[in-house]
C-alpha cells in the first residue's frame, strides 16, 4: 500500500475543502502549506500581492516543513489558481524537498483559468518527479465535486 500526502496552500478555504475531499477518500495525511506572511483578505490586495510575486518570482517562506517527506509514495498537491499558474508559495514548497521518483497529483481551484500552466511549471519545478494529470475544480462547484474528484482518482492511480 503507497503512503499519501494530501498537501495543500488554500487562501478563500476552496482548496481545503477539496484537499479534505480527497483526503477522505485516499485516507492520506493532510497538511496545509502555510506562509509566514499571511496574505491580505480583500481580493483586490490578495490578486495585487500574487501578481507582484509572480512577476519577481518571490519564494514566500514557510511556516511549517514536512518531517518525514521520504516516507510518501504520493503526494496530491492543491492549491488555488493565481496569475495562471500555482501560488509562489507552492514553488517554495516543491524547491523545499526531494520529490524523485514520487507521484504527484496536482490539483486547483479557479474560477475560470482551469489549470492554465501549473503543471507544467510544477514538472519543470520537480523534473525527477512523476507528475499525473490534474484536476480542475471551479471554486463555486466546490461543494458538489465529490463524484468529479473519485473519477480523477480513479483515472490517475
Amino acid at each position: 500500500m503507497k503512503k499519501v500526502l494530501v498537501t495543500y496552500f488554500t487562501h478563500s478555504g476552496n482548496t481545503k475543502v477539496v484537499a479534505e475531499k480527497i483526503n477522505k477518500i485516499l485516507e492520506g495525511n493532510l497538511f496545509e502549506i502555510k506562509t509566514v506572511e499571511n496574505y491580505p483578505v480583500k481580493y483586490n490586495l490578495v490578486v495585487n500581492q500574487a501578481k507582484q510575486e509572480f512577476t519577481d518570482q518571490v519564494r514566500p517562506e514557510l511556516m511549517n516543513q514536512i518531517e518525514n517527506i521520504d516516507d510518501y509514495d504520493i503526494i496530491v498537491l492543491g492549491y488555488p489558481m493565481w496569475w495562471y499558474t500555482c501560488p509562489m508559495a507552492i514553488f517554495t514548497f516543491l524547491e523545499s524537498y526531494d520529490f524523485s521518483g514520487k507521484i504527484i497529483l496536482p490539483f486547483c481551484t479557479h474560477e475560470g483559468s482551469a489549470l492554465s500552466s501549473s503543471v507544467d511549471d510544477i514538472k519543470k519545478s520537480i523534473p525527477n518527479a512523476i507528475v499525473k494529470e490534474g484536476l480542475a475544480i471551479r471554486g463555486s462547484k466546490v461543494s458538489d465535486s465529490d463524484q468529479l474528484i473519485k473519477t480523477w482518482i480513479q483515472k490517475v492511480l
